[in-house]
């Protein structure tokens, strides 16, 4: 029987907490360790994951104390996020599923293009079908937040008014789906890390990279490109976990104060937050004269989308749980947009 994420945030507390809770009227808190690869200066650390920490803080101060590791202070790698959580190194982190390869391997149905309206659905999506216990690969963790950025697009610098314009061209992928739709359309994907990026354009290394609105300036990446086709790729599921026997050793004033401000707040607050600065570098992109902006015609789109379809039908199947997942993330999505 899969356990959701209610299940584990709503789960009794254990022998330790017991006690623990029995003496907190004179044992100091629990410190945990919030660590991120991330800058303290990017906007998701600024405007979401710090007020979740001081939220959590405020509710519950004799009992919990998140403690922020921004910056890589307790360990740079993306790729060991999620271990570092299960060692104790950290107790809570930001984590990117697919840059841990063979854990979160269902969250690649977040990688097929032409799925998400916007940021928000995914977000959302995304949310509802972790929580439910419908995407494999969190039973180890507590999961946290779970939110996803805009859909990727195409970003070069010399000029792109069609995805077919990128026949021969060396564009950056995020990942192995993404890097299939790449190759329908003539490219070539490359992968690296989005830190090599900027670089990598400036000396001609590649000729453009795949990256939603945040990226292109948080990585200054907007500084080596100057022509961006906003098509809608898929996009990249972002996730905060906690270790499981960390949170069950909590008072149960320490676990309800993170349940108060874990998932639905976290999903609110990142929508919101994120979505108001995408909106900001939009129009700041939109008005900049040293960069041309172009959203595909209905035509483009009509004409993308049997490409799209084709990845989408190729890869649901290569097994029959690919295409439960498949089934699972559309009915997901019809849900949302029935209910806006």
């Amino acid at each position: 029987m899969k356990t959701t994420i209610r299940a584990l945030l709503t789960a009794g507390a254990t022998t330790l907490a017991a006690a623990t809770l029995a003496g907190s009227a004179s044992a100091e808190p629990v410190n945990l360790k919030f660590g991120m690869f991330s800058p303290d200066t990017e906007i998701t650390v600024r405007t979401v994951f710090t007020p979740f920490a001081e939220a959590v803080n405020k509710e519950a101060p004799d009992d919990v104390h998140i403690e922020m590791f921004p910056n890589g202070a307790l360990g740079r790698n993306p790729q060991q996020q999620a271990q570092m959580i299960l060692d104790g190194v950290t107790d809570l982190a930001l984590v990117v599923p697919s840059y841990t390869p063979g854990r979160f391997e269902e969250n690649e149905v977040f990688e097929l293009p032409g799925l998400f309206a916007d940021m928000r659905e995914a977000t959302l999506v995304y949310t509802r079908l972790v929580e439910s216990g419908k995407i494999n690969g969190y039973e180890d963790f507590v999961p946290i937040a779970m939110v996803t950025t805009a859909p990727y697009s195409v970003h070069t610098n010399s000029p792109i008014n069609s995805l077919n314009e990128l026949d021969g061209k060396k564009i950056r992928s995020t990942g192995a789906v993404e890097g299939e739709v790449l190759k329908k359309f003539g490219a070539a994907p490359i992968g690296m890390p989005i830190t090599q990026v900027p670089e990598a354009i400036s000396r001609d290394t590649i000729d453009g990279t795949t990256a939603h609105p945040s990226a292109l300036f948080d990585w200054g990446i907007v500084r080596v490109t100057s022509d961006h086709y906003f098509t809608r790729l898929g996009v990249v599921p972002l996730v905060v976990l906690m270790n499981k026997d960390k949170f069950n050793s909590l008072s149960e004033a320490g676990q309800d104060a993170i349940r108060k401000y874990a998932v639905e707040w976290m999903a609110d607050t990142y929508i919101e937050s994120i979505g108001a600065y995408n909106d900001s570098l939009m129009e700041k992109l939109k008005s900049d004269p040293d960069h041309t902006v172009v959203f595909p015609s209905q035509a483009d789109m009509d004409a993308n989308q049997p490409v799209f379809d084709g990845v989408i039908d190729e890869w649901a199947s290569k097994s029959p749980r690919n295409k439960e997942l498949l089934e699972a993330v559309r009915a997901e999505i019809a849900a949302v947009r029935s209910a806006n």
